[in-house]
């Protein structure tokens, strides 16, 4: 770019993804184009030219992308939109670990939560966690490898030079900022900096969606959870998330027929349990209406199912709410286009790439799509038998922007392979290859598709602790 630090340290609008370039600045209806839009003055952004790569979103590809770029030697500035790292894990209150079965960040972060008591369930794969001991957590890891974090911050627009990525321009309490790097991450589950950038991607099923419900869990807290054993979901082992027919018959005692087919009530600590029994359909992502409807719908939905299962008493009696997700949990966001799409014939053939960087094994899972859906299969996998297969580096890579990365459930791939390679374990795996791809990158003065999976492969025993 063509912008320095020595220069003022300034950057003006000439930005990409937002329309009008004029979106920086006050308001002045009297210089709108057209009737409906208002225009805005352009002005000078504070710009920090500070790091070598810049992560957009803190959840479980994006927290474990900064950590491993920084163990790997790169200076990084991580931004989160919400109030605490982890995303899905802990603004979304997703509670299990999925597919975590795997070397690297994936065993660390298990050993780290068992070590406080923290995990329900043995193994790796499909168990539960507290999430308030998975903020510390990442967190910690955060500072002690040297990463900047910054909270409460959204990325609003980037910058381009030709073809490459050269900064991004976000908004918070401190107004909007300008930030410079070698290479970003996007990490934003949504592919929220893809979108800013300029790069062509998909959602949902078709361009239109229909995409996959979103879910609204919430924690609960119960009198005895020894008197729910019966109706609580066993942890560890193949990592199912069906509840009990003794839940669902729990349910319909209280005169609760739930959104989602499929209820669920897991154990998280001593009388801690996780509720997952919402779902909401056809809702855009990208759409913030439609996500805000949604939410409090959603909301008052569990709210209503745990105080009629409060009222039909017995185990239930005492049960209280004590925390909903501050984001409802989103499945299907933008998937931008990399330069290898994941199709379905990859899962189906069970196949190798010479750039693999995580062997995904878990199956399509296609959450029914309307509620009508939802009243004859709550899931299915689209008749697609999965063989373990291997994700290329090539798809977190993306197609039409230089020097941007993704990783996380907006990698390049088509509606079918997303519902297998979305959950977090196979997230963390990514995040931990573009972290050090993009490290590798920068300190060689290379762009992240220039870089050869084997040369950052060697870097993994490095940024790997146990």
């Amino acid at each position: 770019m063509d912008q320095t630090p020595s220069r003022r340290h300034f950057i003006t609008s000439s930005l990409l993804g937002l329309g009008a370039l004029g979106s920086l600045g006050k308001v002045s209806a009297a210089s709108s184009p057209k009737p409906g839009f208002l225009t805005e003055a352009e002005r000078d952004i504070p710009l920090t030219s500070d790091c070598d790569v810049i992560v957009c979103g803190a959840g479980p590809a994006g927290v474990t992308a900064a950590i491993s770029a920084a163990r790997a030697g790169a200076k990084v500035r991580l931004f989160e939109s919400h109030g605490s790292l982890g995303g899905v894990w802990t603004s979304s209150l997703l509670g299990y670990l999925l597919d975590f079965d795997k070397p690297g960040f994936n065993q660390e972060l298990v050993r780290r939560l068992r070590e406080r008591d923290a995990i329900a369930g043995d193994g790796v794969n499909g168990v539960t966690y507290h999430p308030e001991e998975m903020k510390l957590i990442l967190e910690e890891l955060c500072v002690a490898a040297g990463v900047k974090v910054q909270l409460h911050t959204r990325i609003v627009a980037a910058q381009r030079n030709g073809r490459q990525l050269t900064a991004i321009v976000t908004e918070s309490k401190s107004g909007r900022q300008a930030w410079a790097a070698p290479v970003f991450i996007d990490t934003t589950g949504d592919g929220d900096l893809g979108a800013r950038a300029g790069c062509e991607f998909e959602i949902g099923r078709e361009q239109s969606c229909p995409c996959q419900p979103m879910t609204l869990y919430a924690l609960v807290t119960v009198n005895d959870a020894k008197a729910l054993a019966d109706q609580l979901h066993p942890v560890g082992g193949n990592g199912r998330h069906v509840g009990p027919d003794k839940f669902k018959a729990a349910l319909a005692a209280a005169g609760v027929t739930p959104s989602y087919g499929k209820a669920s009530l897991f154990p998280i600590k001593d009388n801690l349990v996780l509720l997952m029994a919402n779902h909401e359909y056809g809702i855009n992502a990208t759409d913030a209406a439609q996500v805000t409807e949604a939410t409090m719908r959603a909301r008052a939905e569990v709210n209503d199912i745990v105080r009629k299962l409060r009222k039909a008493g017995g185990a239930w009696s005492g049960a209280q709410i004590v925390a909903t997700p501050a984001q409802i949990g989103v499945r299907d966001g933008r998937r931008i286009k990399g330069r290898y799409v994941m199709t379905k014939e990859d899962l189906i053939a069970g196949r190798r790439q010479d750039d693999a960087v995580v062997r995904a094994t878990f199956p399509v899972d296609i959450h029914a799509l309307t509620a009508e859906e939802n009243k004859k299969a709550a899931y299915s996998n689209a008749g697609v038998k999965v063989k373990p297969y291997d994700i290329p580096l090539r798809a977190l890579i993306a197609r039409d922007v230089d020097g941007l990365m993704m990783a996380g459930r907006c990698i390049s791939g088509d509606f079918i392979a997303h519902a297998s390679y979305r959950v977090t374990g196979n997230a963390v795996a990514m995040g931990e290859a573009a972290g050090v791809t993009s490290a590798l990158a920068a300190s060689s003065k290379r762009l992240p598709h220039e870089v050869s999976w084997s040369e950052a492969a060697a870097l993994l025993p490095k940024v790997r602790q146990g």
